[in-house]
């Protein structure tokens, strides 16, 4: 009977290797909170690569933009609290842009926008705020007086919510493909016409909306 007993025991228990296997893959499996620092540690580094980049070939001139910038955006997507069940709001605000020319045709962009909005939904005022800052390259080709240009952006996101009694804000990685074309109306200057697609996963949704910029455009 003894002997049985010790059996029994012997097979139920777990043996050490197993239990620090398991708590070393539960160790090794990252937090969401792990997940966006490595997605923000993604996109210092990109940083960095573009400054070296600059460092070691310095571009051999280049152009800033800043203009007035339309944009829509979903509020609350994961909140009912606020008596919307979510909504759409028309954002408008302002975008500027530096790039510079390593090639004629090619060069690299940091792009910064702010955007925001409110509107009325029943009794319930919904207000909204979001920026971006984003970095890619961007390719051209001057025809004449007019330059038109593709760009591809990635980076960062962030918005903030307000209603009655009630906020939220969020922090997510986010992408632009567009382009658009410039208009030379000095040496120096230029008219610009912008239109991006931006996709963000802001608040855990996916979205996706449109970006009408229009400005000026000064060379260097």
């Amino acid at each position: 009977m003894i002997l049985l007993e010790t059996c029994r025991k012997a097979r139920t228990a777990v043996h050490p290797f197993q239990a620090s296997s398991a708590s070393k893959t539960d160790a090794v499996r990252p937090s969401r909170k792990e997940t966006w620092v490595y997605k923000i540690g993604a996109i210092v580094c990109t940083a960095f690569f573009l400054c070296a980049v600059s460092h070691a070939q310095m571009p051999s001139g280049g152009n800033v933009f800043f203009g007035y910038s339309y944009s829509r955006g979903n509020t609350f997507t994961q909140s009912s609290s606020a008596g919307t069940g979510g909504s759409t709001v028309n954002l408008n605000g302002w975008e500027a842009s530096v790039e510079g020319k390593y090639l004629p045709w090619l060069g690299v962009v940091a792009d910064l926008d702010w955007h925001y909005g409110s509107q009325r939904i029943g009794a319930i005022q919904v207000s909204a705020s979001r920026h971006q800052i984003m970095f890619g390259p961007r390719a051209s080709m001057a025809r004449g007086r007019y330059t038109p240009f593709a760009q591809v952006l990635i980076g960062v996101a962030h918005q903030s919510d307000s209603g009655t009694m009630t906020s939220d804000s969020d922090t997510s990685f986010a992408t632009a493909i567009g382009g658009g074309v410039d208009y030379n109306l000095l040496k120096v200057v230029a008219a610009r016409g912008q239109l991006d697609y931006l996709h963000t996963s802001l608040f855990g949704n996916s979205q996706g909306h449109i970006r009408l910029s229009m400005g000026l455009v000064f060379r260097f």
